[in-house]
C-alpha cells in the first residue's frame, strides 16, 4: 500500500492497486464520528463513442447512457431499490452522472458495514430488462423535461454550445428524450461490461478507520473479475475558437442569468493543478468578492450577489466559468473585459495577489475538514489523473510572473463568450 503524507494539512492517503485493477484510496480521519463511501467509474457522458478492450470496432452508443446507467443501477433482481435500502438503514446515500465520471455514495454515523454491503452489492449487479428499461425512459424524460424548465441550467447549457463546436462537453449529461429512446438493455450491459470494470473504477474511504482492515472489508465484498485493459475513447477534433461570442434565451426569471465563458483548449497535463490555481486567483482578483469591479458592479446596483467562479477541465476541454445573476449582463460583460485589459496594461498588483492566493490556500485547507468533501475531491482529481495534495503544494510555485503569463495567454477576448437568459 503506497502512502502520501501532506504535513500542511497532517492527512495521509493511502493508496492501493488490486489485482483485479480497482485502485482504493483510504483517508483516515481520527475521532471523526461521520463515514463516507464513494465509488466511481470513469465513465461520464462525453464516452459515448469508445472501443471496447479486446475489439477491434468502434462503438457508438445514444448521448446519455452513463446517466441512464446510473439510473438503472439502484434496481435490483429481487425487486428492492438500492437506494430505499440504503435508507432504511439510516445512511444518506446518492448518486450522480458528469462529463467524465460516474459515482456511487453514502455517508452515515452507524450501520457503516451493511451500508458498504448493499453499496458494493447493487454497483457490481446490473439487472437490466426490456420491461424496466422501457419504464426509466418516461421518468429520465421527466427530469429532463424539468432541466428544460430550469433557467439556471439552459444559461449553462447555451454557454457550452457558444464554446465549443464539436466536444460532447456542450450536450445536456442526461441527454435527449429522442436519444435515450434509442437505448436498451444490450446497450446498457455493454457500457456496463466496458466502463465498470475494475481497472477503470477507483474507491475511495474516508473517516475513522485502520487502513489495512478497511481494506480487507472491500476486498472481500469485490465479486471475481479480471481488468479488461484499456478503453480507447474517441472525441471528436475540437477547434480552438469559439462558435459565437453571444446567445440569449428567453425565459421566466426575476433577474437576468448570465454565463461568461472563456474556451481554453490547450492545457498540458503536467500544468493542469497549476493553471488551475492561477485561474483561481486571476478570477478573484478581476470580478471576485474583495476585487473593486465586484464592489464597483454591487454598489451601482448591477450585481447583488458575488459571481460564481470555476475552471472546468478533463479530457479533450477545459473552460472558465462566471456565473451570475445582473441586471444588466452585457455591462458587467463589457466591465470584465475592461478590467482583463487594464491588469495587461498596468501589471498585477502584487499585494492583491499574495492577499488572494492566501484565501485559495485556506480554501484548500479548509477542504480536508469534512469527510464528504475530501472523498469527492480524491475521486473527482484522481479521474483527471491528480492526486488532491499536489494543490497544496503547487500553489507555493505560483508568482506574478506565472500570472502574467496566463493572463495574457489564456485571457483573450476573441475565447470569450456570454450567455444570457432574461425574461
Amino acid at each position: 500500500m503506497q502512502v502520501i503524507e501532506n504535513s500542511k494539512v497532517k492527512e495521509k492517503v493511502y493508496i492501493s492497486k488490486l489485482k483485479n485493477g480497482l485502485t482504493v484510496m483510504i483517508i483516515p480521519k481520527k475521532d471523526i464520528r461521520k463515514k463516507y463511501v464513494i465509488w466511481g467509474t470513469n465513465y461520464g457522458s462525453n464516452d459515448y463513442k469508445f472501443v471496447v478492450p479486446g475489439e477491434n470496432t468502434e462503438t457508438e452508443v445514444p448521448k446519455g447512457v452513463a446517466h441512464f446507467l446510473e439510473h438503472k443501477l439502484f434496481e435490483q433482481e429481487n425487486g428492492v431499490n438500492s437506494l430505499d435500502a440504503l435508507t432504511a438503514l439510516g445512511v444518506d446515500a446518492n448518486a450522480y452522472t458528469t462529463n467524465d465520471h460516474t459515482a456511487y455514495l453514502f455517508e452515515c454515523t452507524d450501520n457503516f458495514y451493511e451500508a458498504l454491503d448493499e453499496l458494493m452489492d447493487y454497483v457490481q449487479h446490473p439487472y437490466f430488462t426490456d420491461e424496466n428499461v422501457e419504464k426509466e425512459k418516461g421518468i429520465i424524460g421527466q427530469e429532463i423535461m424539468m432541466y428544460d424548465d430550469y433557467p439556471e441550467w439552459k444559461v449553462y447549457l447555451n454557454a457550452m454550445e457558444a464554446m465549443y463546436h464539436n466536444h460532447p462537453v456542450k450536450l445536456d449529461i442526461t441527454g435527449t428524450i429522442e436519444t435515450i429512446s434509442n437505448i436498451d438493455k444490450e446497450i446498457l450491459y455493454k457500457c456496463y461490461n466496458t466502463f465498470y470494470n475494475p481497472s477503470n473504477m477507483a474507491l475511495v474511504v474516508c473517516g475513522d478507520f485502520e487502513p489495512d482492515e478497511i481494506l480487507k472489508e472491500i476486498e472481500k465484498r469485490l465479486i471475481d473479475n479480471k481488468s479488461n485493459g484499456e478503453i480507447k475513447r474517441i472525441y471528436p477534433e475540437e477547434p480552438k475558437d469559439i462558435v459565437k461570442e453571444k446567445v440569449e434565451q428567453k425565459m421566466e426569471v426575476s433577474i437576468p442569468l448570465f454565463n461568461i465563458g472563456i474556451k481554453d483548449v490547450d492545457v498540458k497535463d503536467d500544468e493542469k493543478v497549476k493553471r488551475h490555481i492561477a485561474i483561481e486567483i486571476l478570477l478573484n482578483m478581476t470580478i471576485g468578492k474583495s476585487s473593486n469591479l465586484y464592489k464597483e458592479l454591487y454598489n451601482s446596483g448591477i450585481m447583488y450577489n458575488v459571481p460564481s467562479l470555476d475552471y472546468e477541465f478533463s479530457k479533450g476541454y477545459a473552460h472558465v466559468l462566471i456565473s451570475g445573476q445582473s441586471t444588466n449582463p452585457e455591462l458587467v460583460y463589457e466591465k470584465f473585459k475592461e478590467e482583463i485589459n487594464r491588469l495587461k496594461k498596468d501589471g498585477i498588483n502584487v499585494e492583491d495577489f499574495v492577499r488572494i492566493k492566501k484565501m485559495i490556500y485556506g480554501n484548500y485547507v479548509r477542504e480536508y475538514n469534512e469527510v464528504g468533501d475530501i472523498a469527492r475531491m480524491f475521486l473527482s482529481d484522481y479521474f483527471k489523473g491528480i492526486n488532491s495534495f499536489d494543490y497544496l503544494e503547487e500553489i507555493e510555485t505560483i508568482n506574478e510572473k506565472y500570472i502574467e503569463n496566463i493572463l495574457e495567454n489564456l485571457f483573450k477576448e476573441e475565447k470569450m463568450t456570454i450567455s444570457v437568459v432574461r425574461t
